[in-house]
């Protein structure tokens, strides 16, 4: 018996180290302090839940039937009421779904570290809110009503009330169970370009496996003869997650994902599109109608606008306190993409998407979150190190950023043309644009995989009819006057202008595009720490060097900069926003950054040139000749 005590008190500790960590890590992410805030469901201890059920307190939540308004609602609001005999400041109420979440649906003994016996709750709620949350007499009446914003997650609800605040949940009341009306729906479309110019994805969520239910999408162009194309399902089991807590209490079924690829699509034609599953009984299931349009041919002189940024993460729009002060700016950037989805026609979101940092559940809220955006425009990701990075996965930063999702849920939830969707670099042609999408979480030094992989997508284009070649990582591969690289004098991501600033000028890069840091900073056009153009937004004939831009203030906790800006930042700002490229022609492109809280353009430059500007000799980057006749 004592050794087992001992045994329990060292895996204990080792529980509460890893716990430490992992929240510290969020902050301070590859020893780099990132911002405020951790991942806020990481904040309850729920595994000690004590069953403190009262008779005299209560719950209730209504509708019991969700999602009732119009064909294919998913989301709902939700009003709950409660009483407490024994009322606390720091009292609080969990939504968990599925509706059942006491010690029967725990798994083995075996996943609860520290833990002789099984806890009575083993499994973190997908929001919450304190109770005095719309209330500030609650204390004194015991009395509160609060109004949930829930999305169709594949399963029934249950809301739960607490007291002992987050440290020590005392489980006091239980609520009915709500449901939408069909759980299993197919919700949540995201758009991404395929492998070839012709072809659009179509990837969404559902409770249907396909042994209950055959996938397909619906579609056709606006106006015209529809035709079915089939889908591809893909899901995972916490099997397949590397570690903690993904692994345990943040642990849910994600459902079925699944991908159809519409292809040998008319360039710039609008189609309209539904999801659907044919039961095992002949009937049909049917989202509501989307629509998008297809992507121009490569090389077409059209009028083509960019989305890009980084670092978005998630909040909720009900005010819950599980990513309060987390990720501020979420909302806005979205609301503003959302406005403004007439005036562009593509996005890239180069990593760190909810920062779900392994709370399985947070992926269907942030899918929710940007459906009106991703089920019109591709939506094309980059992975971050929330989405890859754990210890000893073949990450190369060997930390536990992704909370031991360790990459399973953005190569699943989201489709990208990559080769191997573990290996998370690929190349997107969009008209008159090239882009080559790098992996900055894996290795992309000199002689590795990757680095082959970008020089090929540089080298492979065709300048003459796509001048504009675009580089993007999630890291800041290049230049950052971010407080902690200038701490360690880098300025940069170790390694990686050292490797890759060679390809940028050999190949004329135009723009390279990052995030991680949660700001906004633009660089002039530089090779080897030297601007190489006195031009600040107005640049023409050749350029001569990449200009490197920071945009990872799509919505988390904004990064400070070193006190004094160097001679090659031009512009910098503390501040949520996004950056948008917009090539009016082959020989005149547009940059704006825009502010998430408004919409207008608060920095900008252009390129104006012809294909000779692109063939012309520059400093390492020029074409062997030879004196012969």
């Amino acid at each position: 018996m004592e050794g087992s005590v001992g045994n329990s008190l060292k895996q204990k500790m080792i529980l509460v180290i890893y716990l430490w960590f992992t929240n510290l890590s969020i902050v301070f992410g590859n020893n780099h302090m990132v911002g405020f805030g951790e991942q806020p469901l990481s904040k309850i201890a729920i595994y000690n839940t004590v069953l403190a059920l009262h008779s005299s307190a209560s719950i209730t939540a209504s509708p019991f039937s969700l999602g009732n308004s119009n064909e294919g609602d998913d989301t709902d609001w939700v009003t709950v009421e409660l009483e407490s005999p024994k009322p606390s400041i720091d009292d609080w109420v969990g939504v968990f779904s599925p509706a059942k979440f006491d010690s029967e649906t725990c798994p083995g003994t075996e996943n609860h570290v520290g833990h002789i016996e099984a806890p009575y709750v083993c499994t973190a709620p997908i929001k919450y809110k304190y109770a005095n949350h719309s209330d500030s007499n609650y204390v004194k009446t015991g009395k509160a009503t609060l109004k949930f914003q829930l999305i169709n997650q594949r399963a029934d609800f249950a809301f739960a009330l607490f007291s002992g605040g987050l440290s020590n949940p005392n489980l006091v009341a239980v609520s009915n169970n709500i449901s939408f009306v069909n759980p299993k729906a197919p919700v949540y479309p995201r758009l991404a370009l395929g492998k070839s110019w012709d072809e659009m994805t179509v990837t969404w969520t559902s409770g249907y496996n396909i042994d209950e239910a055959v996938p397909f999408v619906e579609w056709g162009p606006t106006g015209g003869r529809k035709t079915r194309s089939p889908a591809g399902t893909l899901t995972f089991d916490r099997n397949s997650l590397c570690g903690e807590p993904a692994r345990t209490v943040g642990w849910r079924d994600p459902g079925f994902i699944h991908t159809s690829f519409l292809k040998e699509l008319w360039p710039n034609q609008r189609y309209t599109y539904r999801l659907g599953h044919i039961l095992s009984n002949g009937s049909y299931v049917k989202s509501k109608k989307y629509s998008f349009k297809g992507a121009p041919y490569p090389g077409q002189n059209s009028l083509q606008r960019v989305i890009i940024f980084g670092d978005m993460g998630k909040a909720e729009r009900d005010g819950s306190n599980e990513y309060a002060n987390y990720q501020p700016g979420s909302l806005n950037t979205t609301d503003q993409l959302i406005k403004d989805l007439d005036n562009y026609d593509i996005v890239f979101h180069i990593g760190d998407l909810p920062y779900a940092n392994g709370y399985i559940s947070q992926w269907d809220q942030f899918t929710a979150q940007v459906q009106k955006i991703t089920s019109r425009v591709p939506y094309m990701i980059a992975s971050g190190n929330h989405e890859r990075d754990w210890p000893n996965s073949g990450s190369f930063f060997d930390t536990p950023d992704s909370g031991g999702e360790c990459g399973v849920l953005a190569e699943t939830m989201y489709y990208f043309p990559a080769e191997n969707r573990a290996k998370f670099w690929y190349k997107a042609d969009y008209g008159m644009f090239r882009f080559c999408i790098a992996d900055s979480e894996h290795d992309w030094r000199e002689g590795s995989e990757q680095y082959k992989f970008i020089e090929h997508c540089l080298a492979t284009v065709d300048r003459k009819h796509q001048p504009w070649l675009i580089f993007s990582a999630h890291r800041p591969l290049a230049y950052s006057s971010n407080s902690w690289y200038g701490k360690e004098g880098s300025f940069e991501e170790p390694e990686g202008r050292e490797h890759l600033q060679k390809l940028w000028q050999k190949y004329k890069v135009d723009i390279a595009f990052y995030g991680h840091v949660h700001n906004y900073e633009r660089v002039c056009p530089i090779y080897q720490n030297q601007c190489v153009n006195s031009e600040k937004t107005h640049y023409s004939g050749t350029v001569n060097g990449t200009i490197h831009i920071v945009v990872g203030g799509g919505g988390s906790h904004l990064s400070d900069y070193t006190p004094s800006p160097p001679v090659w930042s031009l512009f910098r700002d503390r501040d949520f926003g996004f950056g948008k490229l917009t090539a009016f022609n082959h020989s005149y492109l547009l940059f704006e950054y825009k502010k998430s809280s408004d919409g207008n353009v608060y920095d900008f430059f252009t390129i104006s040139r012809d294909y000779r500007d692109v063939l012309a000799c520059v400093h390492d980057g020029c074409e062997k000749t030879t004196l012969a006749s």
